[in-house]
């Protein structure tokens, strides 16, 4: 028996996009629970939602995309969670592809989008570069860490409520949160659509915040990762140092014990913080 799927949309101003959006994902997915969270819009869109047949959450006033993404989630009553954007910029036929990855196994499946699927050059770098990052410090390939476009089960994903931001950057956290407790994410190619509307994302803004959250999730769930590489440049420049009055001075100076001692400092504050993520990584898993 396939498992109940609630989709979920969070939603500011987008009842341009909903008019057309819902009948085609009640045409694209057989008998779905749709939530449209209406942010604090100050158009229709609770209106033009409600009369499509979608179950409407309001917020009383704009509190962010990963507060809309947390109500829907904690109000749905499916097994798989859906996520997209109340834009237009995904496709509902890739619902069923998604949902056929999690019936493989997999705990969660992300829409990937190309670099013709990006909103501007700039975006698409930035994009690629915080792709990167984010695989380096979770150790697995990341195709598209910001994509808003997901399927997954809802008992693993709630476990991680507390941890994602009211803002924007909802799918960085639970992306990195998956690959950190050893959860399978699979990543499918889509294509994006120009979105209906202006877009509510300040890209230098919300750029730095999304870096800012993939540290503090590789704090929370891979810390050497991030402790290891400081504590090193500190030792190696403490060492060069060292060399460089040894060979000029012939002594060893303040600045060289320095540095050796905040390389020990910074990795053993590393290895603290690994064993605390351990017994984090633990309780995620006795809970399920």
């Amino acid at each position: 028996m396939s498992p109940r799927v609630t989709i979920i949309l969070p939603a500011r101003n987008e009842s341009a996009a909903l008019k057309s959006l819902l009948p085609r994902i009640f045409a694209a997915v057989p008998s779905p629970d749709i939530i449209v969270v209406d942010d604090g819009s100050t158009d229709d869109t609770a209106a033009v939602a409600e009369a499509a047949g979608a179950h409407v959450i309001r917020h009383p006033y704009g509190i962010g995309n990963g507060a809309a993404i947390k109500s829907g989630a904690r109000e749905a009553n499916g097994e798989v969670l859906v996520f997209m954007d109340a834009d237009g910029q995904h496709d509902p036929a890739d619902i069923p592809r998604l949902l056929a990855k999690l019936e493989e196994g997999y705990d969660m499946a992300v829409g990937a989008r190309g670099c013709a699927s990006q909103a501007s050059i700039g975006r698409g770098l930035a994009n690629r570069l915080y792709n990167r990052l984010a695989s380096y410090m979770a150790g697995h390939r990341i195709a598209d860490l910001t994509s808003g476009f997901r399927a997954v089960r809802a008992a693993k994903f709630r476990n991680f409520l507390y941890l994602l931001p009211n803002g924007f950057s909802y799918p960085t956290t639970i992306t990195m949160a998956f690959f950190r407790s050893g959860y399978p994410v699979a990543y499918l190619p889509i294509t994006a659509h120009k979105r209906v509307g202006k877009s509510h994302i300040r890209p230098l803004r919300d750029g730095v915040r999304f870096l800012l959250i993939i540290f503090k999730i590789a704090t929370l769930y891979s810390p050497l990762k991030l402790f290891g590489p400081v504590a090193l440049s500190f030792f190696v420049s403490g060492l060069g140092w060292y060399a460089h009055t040894y060979a000029t001075q012939g002594r060893f100076t303040n600045m060289s014990a320095f540095l050796m001692s905040a390389s020990v400092i910074v990795f053993l504050m590393g290895l603290l913080s690994e064993q605390i993520t351990t017994l984090m990584y633990k309780n995620n898993h006795s809970d399920n």
